[in-house]
């Protein structure tokens, strides 16, 4: 942890606010536009039911405001990279989710610079659930709504989620074990879209050459109320290599634990410690900047940047 301790990553912009980000009282909306003014990045706050989502666009795409609100790629089959910035009370929520904001906020500087322009990065609001709350509270779920209303319902949906531990990259197929059997309007059309948004992230992963990929389900994200919706999204995570063999390995031994875990029935403590202590440790006062592993990150950068290639 000695990139934490001399401050090597946190003194590089966008990262030099993040301690400030995961502080206990910190506004982390006050906070996120703050980062993208200095970034200069191309952006703007929508409302949808009470939460604040942030996009970013390319900077060509015109201003809302200057378009009369009119959405850009109406029609059109943009990435949409996602990443939620709300946390868990009481919890720093450094991996879950701020590191991937970050992260996120890296990628739109450089797509920017580069001139891609197929792309949109939106920071959600609302993902975290209180007790008792369905899917359909999440923030994604009625964003999904307004992305219909704007045109994009051909959408390519890409969702960042707790990347700041480990060089593993999971592709998460928990939507495909959700729609195993589902009879929903739509299921085939849907089934279709997240194969072809998983064959990207392949194809990205190889391109890039990452060390090391795993196709498994993992806990409920974003991707989950965009689906309720009707949109396919593929959530990417990360796991150290160690916990990425033990997970695997359970998996293998415990097919049942996957559907255990999408359903939330894994309750008592013994099947709790079959998780990847990364995901135990999320929305609580564990989930700390000691768990990061800093020489990962720029892989994920990386990543989101290529994904909109």
């Amino acid at each position: 942890m000695k990139q934490i301790e001399d401050g090597g990553w946190t003194g590089k912009i966008p990262y030099d606010r993040y301690f400030d980000f995961i502080a206990p009282n910190a506004d982390r909306y006050a906070i996120l536009l703050e980062r993208i003014e200095t970034l200069n990045l191309n952006s703007a706050v929508i409302p949808v039911a009470g939460n604040r989502h942030i996009f970013i666009f390319p900077p060509e795409q015109k201003s809302l405001r200057s378009t009369g609100g009119v959405f850009p790629f109406k029609g059109q089959n943009p990435f949409l990279l996602s990443a939620h910035y709300d946390r868990v009370a009481g919890s720093p929520g450094a991996n879950d989710n701020s590191i991937a904001v970050f992260h996120l906020l890296s990628a739109a500087a450089i797509l920017a610079k580069r001139g891609i322009d197929r792309w949109i990065i939106v920071f959600t609001d609302k993902e975290e659930l209180s007790p008792g709350e369905s899917f359909e509270a999440q923030g994604s779920f009625t964003l999904a709504g307004k992305l219909k209303t704007w045109g994009l319902e051909k959408v390519r949906i890409y969702n960042f989620d707790v990347c700041g531990s480990g060089g593993v990259f999971i592709f998460s197929t928990t939507t495909d074990i959700i729609l195993k059997d589902s009879e929903r309007p739509n299921v085939q059309n849907v089934r279709k879209a997240v194969s072809h948004l998983r064959e990207h992230a392949l194809e990205t992963a190889r391109l890039l050459r990452l060390d090391r990929v795993l196709l498994a389900p993992t806990p409920f994200s974003d991707d989950i109320g965009f689906l309720r919706a009707g949109f396919a999204a593929q959530t990417v995570t990360m796991l150290p290599a160690e916990e990425a063999d033990q997970y695997e390995a359970i998996l293998r031994v415990r097919p049942e634990f996957a559907n255990m875990l999408i359903s939330g029935g894994i309750k008592n403590h013994a099947e709790r410690r079959l998780l990847p202590e990364t995901w135990r440790s999320l929305n609580s006062a564990s989930d700390t900047h000691l768990r990061l592993t800093p020489e990962f990150f720029e892989q994920v950068v990386r990543f989101a940047v290529e994904l909109c290639r």
